[in-house]
């Protein structure tokens, strides 16, 4: 069975965020602005994105 997968793009600086923020970012496996990580699709990365939403996008393929 195919896992479903996501494409998600880091659009904002953790400059200034909170270290559970930049923890989050970390979680998801990016780094830099405009980083792309395709992840699965789970209830728990889909809570990290909701977390950080001003910081990340989901990208459409």
């Amino acid at each position: 069975m195919a896992d479903k997968m996501l494409k998600v793009k880091q659009i904002g600086s953790l400059i200034g965020e909170t270290e559970k923020m930049r923890a989050t970012v970390k979680g998801l496996g990016l780094k830099k602005v405009n980083a792309v990580k395709e992840l699965k699709d789970t209830p728990e990365v889909r809570g990290m994105i909701r977390k950080v939403s001003h910081l990340v996008k989901i990208v459409e393929e």
